[in-house]
């Protein structure tokens, strides 16, 4: 069950807290099931075209070629909530049409796929949950620039929270730790669970 503290931002009453291990497990959880349900097996790195297919599996319009330049030159994706209605994602047209930006292009979709996943709820409850000032439109939108992408702050936990997720769905701690085993030949302790035929996606869904 998600823990949830006070908002110090003062833009909630509460916010959701989560520690490192509890984003890696819910975000292997999701990217895993996505993809098993997709092909039957899980393989990484998942490619750009299914963490799209995943994003559009749970927002009401996903626009990878979006003129996001109303918002400043480092805005590379937006998400937009509404009361009663999935999400909106909007990504740079910049980095669809760059082919040397695909890295960039991936993080930015999965970043926009944290805030998707993770705070959804928040917006949801907007009008009981917003605290200290009236629920506005601008308040529905989360604006993401490319410096806080990279490096957000603890303080701002929706940056830091999207930004740790952006990580743990292209690179998911047990899929990695398998990889690393497999030039060490071994040398990881064999107790901890690496292969993935042996993931069982019910019991990370609970965690």
């Amino acid at each position: 069950m998600v823990k949830f503290i006070s908002d110090k931002t003062g833009r909630f009453f509460s916010r959701p807290y989560y520690q490192p291990e509890e984003l890696d497990h819910a975000c292997e959880a999701i990217i895993t099931s996505f993809l098993l349900s997709m092909y039957g097996v899980v393989k990484f790195p998942i490619s750009t075209d299914d963490i799209i297919r995943l994003i559009e599996q749970r927002v009401s319009y996903l626009d990878t070629y979006a003129d996001l330049s109303e918002f400043g030159e480092t805005v590379e994706g937006v998400t937009e909530f509404f009361l009663g209605e999935n999400p909106t994602v909007k990504i740079s047209t910049n980095l669809m049409e760059d082919n040397r930006r695909e890295n960039r292009l991936r993080t930015t979709l999965t970043h926009e796929f944290g805030h998707v996943h993770f705070h959804k709820s928040l917006f949801e409850k907007g009008h009981d949950q917003l605290s200290l000032i009236a629920f506005k439109s601008e308040q529905d939108i989360i604006i993401c620039k490319r410096e806080k992408i990279l490096d957000s702050p603890r303080y701002d936990w929706m940056e830091w929270q999207a930004g740790y997720a952006c990580g743990a769905f292209l690179m998911p701690k047990l899929h990695l730790l398998n990889y690393i085993a497999q030039f060490t030949a071994g040398s990881i302790s064999n107790s901890i669970n690496l292969l993935p035929s042996r993931y069982k996606i019910s019991e990370l869904m609970k965690r």
